[in-house]
């Protein structure tokens, strides 16, 4: 059971969804039990095991998981993570998630547009140090062509554009974009936004969201300009979302959407704005928590 952290770890990043994670970790130890105590007793590598069996587990929902995002409403992105205290519930999953640079939000859309058979090579070797032999045994493929997986998944992450900017100052980009927000300061949030920033809402058709990506500062505050006329009165938090400085707005102490940013040279060049409910589970059950 000593693995069920690293097997969380690794299947979050694998599939960018807590609870999708959490249902494949219970699939592996459901195979696991389901064997006899002999042939328990007969694996040398109980950890290798469980690994290899939890790969394979998102490998296959890796590829079910492309038809099922073609049909969703809006952009689809990966789940967002708070920062738990440390000494919070310790049943949390959340707390299971190391919140390191592979799980910032940025790292994870790019893993969003790799093949299935890429990003488990890429994570599998790049993130969590497995050999290639192993990692050939998860994808059924040889270590030569695993090799050249995580080779074009390299490619993939050097062409994303790379944060510059230290965490610190960073925290006071997202501080300074809150503050502009709140006041309605059109040029503090223009001087905030790079000329070609985009914002990606994920609403799922649950809730009011962007359909389609909204690029352009010049749009990006019109349209804000817009929405401040319609949304009720919201509270705005700093948070750290998925291991970096971000945002979550609260309508009535109910956290309704999660921001997640990418900052390069000092400026905002993404925002990503989780509002699908269904994704806002950690937060919303932090929310309870507090109250």
């Amino acid at each position: 059971m000593g693995e069920r952290r690293r097997l969380t770890n690794l299947a979050y990043r694998l599939l960018g969804s807590l609870a999708d994670a959490e249902d494949i970790v219970q699939e592996t130890y459901a195979r696991w039990y389901a064997q006899s105590e002999q042939q328990r007793a007969a694996i040398e590598s109980p950890g290798g095991w469980l690994t290899t069996v939890a790969g394979r587990i998102c490998l296959n929902q890796l590829g079910s998981a492309r038809a099922r995002r073609e049909r969703y409403v809006g952009p689809w992105i990966p789940e967002p993570l708070p920062a738990h205290q440390e000494g919070g519930a310790a049943a949390d999953p959340a707390d299971r998630i190391t919140l390191d640079e592979s799980v910032h939000m940025a790292f994870l859309v790019v893993l969003e547009s790799m093949t299935p058979a890429e990003r488990v090579a890429f994570v599998l070797h790049d993130v969590f140090q497995y050999p290639f032999a192993e990692v050939a045994e998860v994808l059924g493929r040889s270590s030569a062509a695993c090799r050249q997986l995580a080779t074009s998944a390299r490619r993939r992450v050097r062409a994303a554009p790379a944060p510059t900017t230290a965490a610190s100052t960073q925290a006071g980009i997202v501080r300074d974009f809150k503050r502009a927000w709140e006041a309605k300061d059109v040029k503090g949030l223009m001087d905030l936004l790079d000329p070609d920033a985009t914002v990606i809402a994920d609403g799922g058709g649950l809730v009011g969201a962007l359909l389609e990506p909204l690029s352009g500062r010049d749009s990006i505050v019109a349209a804000y300009l817009d929405l401040t006329r319609f949304v009720p009165a919201t509270t705005f938090l700093e948070r750290t979302v998925n291991g970096q400085p971000g945002l979550i707005a609260q309508v009535d102490g109910v956290t309704v959407t999660v921001f997640a940013f990418r900052i390069v040279d000092g400026r905002i060049t993404h925002i990503w704005g989780v509002r699908n409910p269904e994704k806002l589970r950690p937060w919303t059950e932090d929310d309870t928590t507090r109250a």
